[in-house]
């Protein structure tokens, strides 16, 4: 079949096989030309492994320093009359080049919130040995309680106040206001459920009780705060409670994970363009600003530059570049002064009109397909395409 990208809202409803492996090369490809991570990782587990920080965490951990990785995801599989999530394709490819580099490669597409997958997974992880890196990207409107079996869903709401805001409509290229409501305490202890830190937190205690932790072992975990303009919904609202109880148990998984000669921490990345992040109010247009800026001042940076310069830190032998909540600072260059006076600056004056000469919203259009397989100029989106991709090991 022939497959065109098709939008709708801040979700593309279609993928292209061929574009998400080219996608997924390129990000191998860069991680190679950086060269070997001294001391990195060797057998890694990667929650949320298929798109965004999860996959670059996998693609650094394995073509970075050679290590054996287990995945786990949950994605849609190919129909013969309809293509996968781009998820599904990534880790197709992702395992493909791995298994041609010589690399232990096992991915398991399953509800991670569940004690099943948890089982399932770490029976995998024990055919690849102890883990020595855990990196939790777990992102999901709603999680089935293992324990409980109640369904919470998360909301991106703020708290207290009723939020009024610009934002980008991204389909029409339209800068609006957004007017939101408030959450009433179930929506923010629901959101917390989704997205907080206990997930995580059962993850470390499964792999502890399987004796599948290795000594020295490290995890981590990814958080955003940003600037002050997207904190009424970001930093303030619903998901900045969640992102707190997240931090809450990387202070946790940190102590418990220091007695095997270990650490954990939450990492604080840059604002970049991903599924998640483009569901979120405000921050397309702050993105589509902030890639103009960042890019003239030679800092711009995607998912796979952020995750090679965190395992760099990770495992370099200078000191961890952490603040006074034990946070990982990825989102240094983007929140240096010169750059967010520059967001600031022109922040008030963007107007539909003006869009593309104040933003790079093409920027964020490129890389928003390029996250579906689309807009790579190395493929042909004139030719038929097969949707059915299959994994060389059942998932």
């Amino acid at each position: 079949m022939i497959i065109k990208p098709k939008v709708r809202g801040f979700v593309c409803v279609t993928t292209h096989p061929v574009g998400c492996a080219a996608n997924v090369h390129q990000q191998i490809e860069y991680v190679r030309a950086k060269g070997k991570i001294a001391n990195g990782p060797q057998r890694a587990l990667i929650l949320g492994a298929s798109t965004g920080y999860g996959l670059g965490s996998r693609i650094n951990a394995a073509f970075g320093a050679g290590a054996a990785t287990v995945g786990v995801f949950f994605e849609r599989a190919p129909a013969e009359n309809r293509p996968a999530t781009a998820g599904w394709y990534n880790s197709v490819a992702f395992e493909k080049e791995a298994h041609a580099a010589g690399l232990f490669a096992r991915s398991l597409n399953a509800d991670a919130f569940s004690d099943e997958a948890r089982a399932r997974a770490i029976e995998l992880v024990r055919e690849m040995g102890p883990v020595d890196l855990v990196v939790n990207s777990l992102a999901s409107p709603k999680r089935t309680h293992p324990k409980t079996g109640e369904t919470y869903k998360s909301v991106l709401k703020p708290i207290g106040s009723i939020y009024h805001g610009r934002t980008l409509d991204t389909d029409r290229a339209l800068v609006t206001d957004v007017t939101i409501e408030p959450a009433n305490e179930q929506e923010i202890r629901e959101t917390i459920a989704v997205m907080g830190g206990e997930d995580w937190e059962m993850w470390i205690d499964a792999l502890a009780s399987a004796d599948l932790l290795a000594p020295g072992c490290r995890s981590v975990a990814y958080t955003y705060i940003g600037p002050k303009l997207t904190w009424p919904i970001y930093r303030d609202g619903t998901i900045g409670k969640a992102k707190e109880d997240l931090e809450r148990a990387g202070r946790a998984i940190d102590a418990q994970l220091k007695g095997r000669g270990g650490s954990a921490h939450v990492a604080v990345m840059k604002a970049v363009v991903t599924q998640a992040s483009s569901a979120i109010p405000v921050v397309p247009l702050y993105i589509s600003l902030l890639f103009r800026i960042m890019k003239e001042k030679g800092t711009h940076e995607g998912c796979i530059e952020q995750t090679r310069r965190l395992f760099e830190q990770l495992y370099g032998a200078a000191p961890l570049a952490v603040d006074d909540k034990h946070r990982l600072r990825l989102d240094d260059w983007e929140m240096r002064d010169e750059i967010q006076r520059e967001v600031d600056r022109l922040w008030p004056t963007i107007t539909t009109e003006n869009l593309n000469q104040l933003t790079d919203f093409r920027g964020y259009q490129e890389e928003f397909l390029k996250l579906f397989g689309f807009g790579i100029p190395s493929i042909n989106y004139e030719a038929d395409v097969e949707p059915v991709v299959e994994f060389s090991q059942a998932v």
